[in-house]
C-alpha cells in the first residue's frame, strides 16, 4: 500500500528522509552493533546523540546562552503544572490569556496547585476563533502564560505581548520551527514532540536560567522530577530519558536545516497555508472557523455549507428543545462530514476528522506535509463538492 498523506493534529506526519534514515539503522547505529532502542543512556554511543540534539535546537532557535535546553517527559500537559510549581512561587500570581482548550487547561492545573489566575483577555465569546489583542502585561504577576499555536481551533498568535520585567511563559507545542522565532522574548517555552519534532514521548523545554529555582523554593509538594533544576543539573538524563524519540528527534532537526532552517521551512509552510486558505475563501461550500489575523499555519479547521446559522443555533440548546428543521439539519450536517472523511481517506487523505468543539474537518500541515499533499487535499474537495 502507498503511503497516505497524514493530515493528523499528533501524533503527526513526520518527513519521509528522516523515516527512511531511522529504517535503515534500526538493527544497527554506526558501528555500535546495536539499535538505538538497546542503548543505555549513560553510554558512550549514546551520549552524543542527545548532545547533538540539544546543540541542533540552540542553532536552529538561536537559543542564548544563558538558556537551558532540556528533554523531558509527560507532554505538554506535564508542563501545564510544572510552569506552575517552578515560576508562580514569588507571588503565586500569574496572568493567563485564555484562546483555547489548552490555554483554559493549563490555568487550571495553576489554580489547582494553589496559583491565584487572572485570565486577562480571552476569545471564548467567538468560540475561540480569534487571539484576542494585549498590547501590554503590567501587575505583581510571576508569569504570563500563552499558547501560541492552537491546535484544536486553528489559530496563532501574529504577535508577542509585551510583558516586561514578567517573564513570558509561551505553549509551543503545534508551532515549533515552523517559523522564526526570538526565544529572548521569552522566559519559557516548552513543546511536545509529537506535531513538528519527532514521535510523542519527549517535551522540549527551553528556560532561562534565572527561572529556575532551588528545589526549596518550588511549590510545596513540587516532586523531585517536576523541578526543572532537576533536568538542568543532570543534562536531561536524571532518569533515563525517551532515548529512541531525542534520536528522531535529532534527525528531523537535521532536516529542518537542510530545509533553509526555520526561515525556509516557514516560507514553505505559508505557501501550503495560503493555497488552502485561498481555496476555503473563495469557496461557495467551504469556509473556514478562523478569523483573518489569527489564522494558524499549522492547524486549519474548516467546516462545509451544511454548518450554518441554523446548526449553530441548533447546537446551542438541548436536544428536547430543538424543531425539527433544526434536527434535520444538524442530521445532514453530521452526515455530510463524516461522508467527507470516509471517501477522503479512501483517497489516501487521513486523519481529517474536526475537533468535537468545532465540528467539521480539520487539516493539520506541519512542517513535514508536503505542498502535493496540501494541493491533494484541495483536488479532493473541489470533487466532493461537486458532488454534493
Amino acid at each position: 500500500m502507498a503511503r497516505v498523506y497524514n493530515f493528523s493534529a499528533g501524533p503527526s506526519c513526520l518527513p519521509e528522509d528522516v523515516l527512511k534514515e531511522c529504517a535503515a539503522e534500526m538493527m544497527e547505529y554506526g558501528t555500535t552493533g546495536q539499535s538505538v532502542m538497546e542503548m543505555s543512556h549513560r553510554s558512550k554511543a549514546y551520549e552524543p546523540i542527545i548532545q547533538d540534539a540539544e546543540a541542533m535546537i540552540r542553532k536552529l532557535m538561536n537559543v542564548p546562552e544563558n538558556y537551558k535546553v532540556l528533554f523531558v517527559q509527560g507532554g505538554g500537559s506535564t508542563q501545564f503544572a510544572m510552569v506552575a510549581q517552578n515560576l508562580g512561587i514569588k507571588n503565586k500570581k500569574a496572568a493567563y490569556i485564555e484562546t483555547g482548550v489548552w490555554a483554559k487547561k493549563a490555568a487550571a492545573e495553576a489554580k489547582h496547585l494553589g496559583v491565584a489566575v487572572d485570565v486577562i483577555a480571552s476569545s471564548k465569546d467567538k468560540n475561540y476563533s480569534y487571539i484576542p489583542k494585549v498590547e501590554k502585561v503590567e501587575g505583581d504577576y510571576d508569569y504570563v502564560y500563552i499558547c501560541f499555536n492552537n491546535t484544536i481551533m486553528g489559530t496563532h498568535f501574529e504577535y508577542i505581548p509585551e510583558t516586561g520585567n514578567i517573564p513570558l511563559v509561551a505553549d509551543m507545542s503545534s508551532c515549533i520551527l515552523s517559523e522564526e522565532i526570538d526565544v529572548s522574548k521569552f522566559g519559557l517555552i516548552f513543546a511536545g514532540a509529537q506535531k513538528n519534532l519527532a514521535p510523542a514521548g519527549v517535551t522540549l523545554v527551553i528556560v532561562r536560567e534565572d527561572l529556575i529555582p532551588e528545589p526549596d523554593a518550588c511549590l510545596p509538594g513540587t516532586p523531585t522530577m517536576s523541578m526543572y533544576k532537576t533536568h538542568a543539573d543532570n543534562d536531561s538524563m536524571y532518569n533515563t530519558p525517551p532515548c529512541y524519540t531525542i534520536y528522531v528527534l535529532g534527525k528531523v532537526l537535521h532536516w529542518i536545516e537542510k530545509n533553509g532552517g526555520a526561515a525556509g521551512i516557514n516560507k514553505l509552510n505559508v505557501e501550503k497555508a495560503d493555497y488552502l486558505y485561498n481555496f476555503l475563501d473563495s469557496s461557495d461550500f467551504y469556509h473556514a472557523t478562523t478569523e483573518v489575523g489569527s489564522r494558524s499555519l499549522m492547524n486549519v479547521p474548516f467546516l462545509t455549507k451544511y454548518s450554518n446559522d441554523l446548526t449553530k443555533a441548533a447546537a446551542k440548546v438541548d436536544e428536547a428543545e430543538q424543531t425539527a428543521e433544526q434536527k434535520a439539519a444538524l442530521a445532514k450536517e453530521k452526515e455530510i462530514n463524516a461522508k467527507f472523511v470516509k471517501e477522503a481517506e479512501a483517497a489516501g487523505l487521513v486523519n481529517l476528522k474536526g475537533h468535537r468543539l468545532v465540528g467539521g474537518m480539520r487539516a493539520s500541515i506541519y512542517n513535514a506535509m508536503t505542498l502535493d499533499g496540501v494541493k491533494a487535499l484541495v483536488e479532493f474537495m473541489k470533487k466532493f463538492a461537486e458532488n454534493n
